[in-house]
């Protein structure tokens, strides 16, 4: 069977049939080659007309390649999620831009949201070539994947090939993998079943407890048809949440009980009213006469560079500034701006915030040019900043503004956001007319301020901590550890 075409499994008569809303959208239907390739042709348009980096890591001979190898790939007719995956996933990541990235159309996803589907059945650990099971959906009938398994291979593609394939689809800033393992981490399933499609079975290469590698066949996962159900009591329970909670998934400041360290954490510059709280937060550490603050930014994926900016003039010993240059190649969406949403708004702020400069580019000149200076109730103390693959975009300015200053110690593992530079700032969606996929479209370019001087790695780590197989067994934060270790150990 050709597993990349695999899909004979995937949406079954029963997911049809489970609930009355499936018959405004079929994601069976097949769009017709001609209609796919007015979708990409207008995309090819947009993005070289609007996109600010489109060949800063992809030069614009090989940009062409690809545009032309893709397009001549759409040769059948193909479904939404066909077209997606196999033919813009791997296109937009040639860009190489974190920011840029495709997701189905709104009626796929209402579609899809709360329904049964069935998958590849083991999630797993993926670092380096590794790839280490963390739960088995089929763990009632299966006594041979725990957690912990060292699995070899799928469908006798190895690890490394079958990595090294999956990256393909998924989009990155520069080169800095690490977001990417990350990603494949939390949801395998959902990744392998895009990109390969579902299987009735899969044969499965592990290392078994004496270190031999052996092979094994598993079912493909099926939902239980009570699943549906227990999921919509999981999403009410959730929205029952009170909103002090809620707010902590996106920051929280604790301090330990011996007064030595305290620990911020920051999931977002985007939500949880974080003036506020950086403001009551560094009132207490000084009150408190708190010495070392540990500041976890790993799963801190961006938001507003405001924020970010703001956290800096807490944590910075020297004045700062954002960016070395930020500019949009066009100020305004122009014709396109019917495909792109919010398009009026986005061309009201662009006028505003940008003017242009010798090149004909668009730039921030705030953001380029002014000297942020620090509070005058910073923190003084030892800063330990934990990073990883998910610090993305904002939190990478952040990082870059403040590594290599006195008692700021990065430790843990490279960084998804680029340390060159990325795209953001507005990143509204285009909206494919035919198909409805969607393609999200950043509008700046961001050059970091005293940046290194080669792009395409994140930012590295003074103190590298990797996965720990270990830890992934006993379900312990390594790199926290090392922490605390530091600091205990300090004079």
């Amino acid at each position: 069977m050709n597993l990349r075409n695999s899909c004979i499994f995937i949406i079954t008569a029963m997911l049809f049939c489970s609930c009355a809303a499936s018959k405004k959208y079929n994601p069976a239907k097949k769009y017709s080659p001609a209609v796919l390739q007015q979708d990409y042709i207008l995309l090819k348009k947009i993005l070289e007309a609007k996109h600010p980096s489109l060949y800063w890591y992809t030069d614009k001979e090989k940009m062409t390649a690809y545009f032309n190898k893709y397009y001549a790939d759409i040769k059948d007719s193909m479904t939404e999620q066909n077209f997606a995956w196999h033919i813009l996933a791997p296109l937009i990541q040639k860009i190489h831009c974190g920011h840029t990235s495709v997701s189905m159309s709104k009626g796929y996803g209402k579609w899809i949201t709360g329904r049964p589907i069935p998958a590849f059945p083991l999630y797993m650990k993926i670092w380096n070539d590794t790839m280490a099971v963390t739960a088995n959906l089929n763990f009632k009938k299966d006594s041979i994947f725990k957690r912990g398994t060292l699995v070899t291979s799928v469908n006798g593609i190895p690890n490394k090939l079958l990595i090294r394939y999956m990256m393909e689809f998924l989009p990155e800033d520069g080169y800095a993998h690490n977001v990417n393992y990350i990603r494949l981490s939390a949801n395998f399933p959902y990744f392998h079943r895009n990109i390969f499609g579902l299987n009735k079975t899969y044969t499965v290469g592990y290392l078994d407890s004496s270190g031999t590698e052996r092979k094994a066949i598993i079912p493909l996962f099926i939902p239980a048809k009570d699943s549906l159900k227990k999921d919509s009591l999981i999403r009410k329970e959730k929205e029952r949440m009170p909103v002090e909670k809620k707010i902590l998934q996106y920051r929280s400041l604790t301090v330990d009980d011996s007064k030595s360290f305290a620990t911020m954490t920051v999931n977002t510059f985007a939500e949880g009213h974080l003036r506020s709280f950086f403001r009551r937060s560094f009132r207490q550490l000084e009150k408190e006469n708190i010495k070392n603050l540990i500041l976890d930014i790993r799963s801190n994926g961006g938001g507003r560079v405001g924020m970010s900016t703001l956290l800096t003039k807490y944590i910075s010993r020297k004045p700062f500034r954002i960016a070395d240059s930020l500019f949009t190649p066009s100020r305004g969406l122009g014709q396109y701006a019917k495909y792109i949403k919010g398009s009026i708004l986005n061309n009201i702020e662009m006028f505003f915030i940008s003017r242009r400069k010798a090149g004909g580019n668009y730039h921030i000149n705030r953001m380029e040019k002014h000297l942020f200076k620090p509070k005058v109730d910073r923190f003084p103390g030892k800063v330990y900043v934990l990073i990883n693959g998910p610090t993305f975009s904002a939190s990478t300015v952040f990082s870059n503004a403040v590594k290599g200053q006195q008692d700021i110690t990065f430790v843990g593992e490279e960084t998804g956001g680029g340390w060159y530079g990325n795209n953001g700032i507005m990143i509204p969606d285009i909206k494919l007319p035919n198909t409805g996929v969607r393609v999200r479209l950043p509008l700046f370019r961001l050059v970091q301020y005293d940046h290194k001087p080669v792009k395409g790695s994140g930012i590295i780590p003074d103190i590298y901590v990797g996965t720990s197989y270990d830890a992934l067994l006993k379900g312990y934060d390594k790199k926290m550890l090392v922490v605390k270790e530091l600091i205990r150990n300090s004079p």
